[in-house]
């Protein structure tokens, strides 16, 4: 056994790099250069306590941090005067605040998910030990709003913390707040929380035509993402955005960092909100986030386009930059690192993925069809 540290680290970076060339199946995008921002791996950066506070411990990114988050703000058409946010260490930490916000306010409320929800939800859920019932989805993964209704109307006497998803980890469904907002409205319940699980769709939601209905002025009360999803990351990060009079029922002062006490964790990574900060800043804000997406979205259409020319029933949700189609061999799964959930694999194409990787894909798929025909043949 090697016990040689350099020599271990050369034979990951090697194997690394060979691995990231084939990576379809899941949403990391990998179209990243933080080169720049390699000096500050020397410093010891911890966005301990509230970023918009001030405190005594000063090796800190807060101002990068406070920028991502009404960068956010802005995006999710949040309102200017009643907004807050910081940055988690991924998605499933922003499902966990937005929960967490929703518990306290209705100690008393009832959590309705659908069966496509990220599984992080179901584990936050039991953390916060609050009731659940499990909501039916449709057959393209979005939640089924009759079956809401009715659930709802059952439970009509208990507040309703609904937990919706723009971007379903399979199928990249998109369930509509405004819809939602309306059966809460026709069964008279008032007191309702909704949180919107958008790690990987809610970065481009704001461009997609004709548009879906999920952010803060559709009936959200709080919207999480993944920073490392769409825009990229070396490290897992997500960012949450809530209301800060929300905030404000949960704040606690510390006297040892001399800030508010406002998050999850107490030590953060004060690395994610300076990434973050940069990647925003580099692409062009708004406006190259939303090219950014055309790009992606022109490379899905081409790549089920060309599935299904091969006879393969490939298709896509609206404004979605991922393919599904049935599910390939584990040879094909396991070369291009591909999820499958019981009949269906996807493909989702991230801002690095390119026309020749899929065209790479489609030959695999068309040799092994032609291969398993010449065996059958004989």
């Amino acid at each position: 056994m090697n016990t040689n540290p350099d020599l271990i680290i050369d034979s990951l970076l090697t194997q690394l790099v060979k691995d990231k060339e084939k990576v379809l199946g899941y949403p990391v995008a990998q179209d990243f250069d933080y080169s720049r921002l390699n000096e500050f791996l020397k410093y010891p950066i911890n966005n301990v306590g509230d970023p918009f506070e001030e405190n005594t411990y000063k090796v800190q990114t807060h101002e990068m941090e406070c920028e991502v988050v009404e960068f956010f703000a802005e995006l999710f058409r949040a309102d200017p005067k009643n907004h807050w946010g910081y940055v988690t260490n991924g998605g499933s930490e922003s499902n966990l605040y937005g929960l967490y916000l929703a518990r306290e306010l209705y100690p008393k409320a009832m959590v309705y998910f659908s069966e496509s929800t990220h599984y992080s939800v179901k584990k936050n859920i039991h953390l916060l030990n609050i009731p659940s019932i499990t909501i039916r989805s449709q057959e393209n993964g979005e939640i089924d709003y009759e079956d809401l209704e009715n659930t709802l109307q059952f439970n009509r006497h208990k507040p309703a913390i609904i937990l919706t998803t723009f971007g379903t980890t399979m199928m990249e469904a998109k369930d509509d707040v405004s819809k939602v907002k309306k059966i809460l409205k026709k069964l008279a319940i008032q007191d309702h929380y909704i949180h919107c699980d958008a790690a990987l769709s809610g970065s481009y939601g704001a461009f997609i035509e004709p548009r879906i209905p999920f952010d803060f002025k559709d009936g959200a009360d709080s919207i999480s993402i993944s920073g490392h999803k769409f825009i990229g990351s070396p490290f897992p990060s997500g960012v949450i955005i809530t209301k800060r009079s929300l905030r404000d029922r949960i704040a606690r002062g510390i006297s040892y960092i001399g800030s508010l006490d406002t998050t999850i964790t107490g030590s953060r990574n004060g690395h994610s909100p300076l990434f973050l900060w940069y990647a925003i800043k580099k692409m062009g804000g708004i406006a190259g986030l939303a090219k950014r997406f055309q790009h992606s979205l022109e490379t899905a259409e081409y790549c089920k386009n060309e599935l299904i020319k091969q006879g393969i029933k490939a298709w896509t949700n609206p404004g979605s930059i991922t393919v599904v189609f049935p599910k390939v061999s584990d040879a094909i799964k396991g070369k291009w690192q591909l999820a499958t959930d019981d009949d269906i694999t996807h493909i989702i194409c991230m801002p690095n993925v390119t026309k020749s990787q899929i065209d790479e894909f489609v030959k695999d798929i068309v040799l092994e069809k032609s291969t398993k025909e010449e065996v059958a043949v004989f």
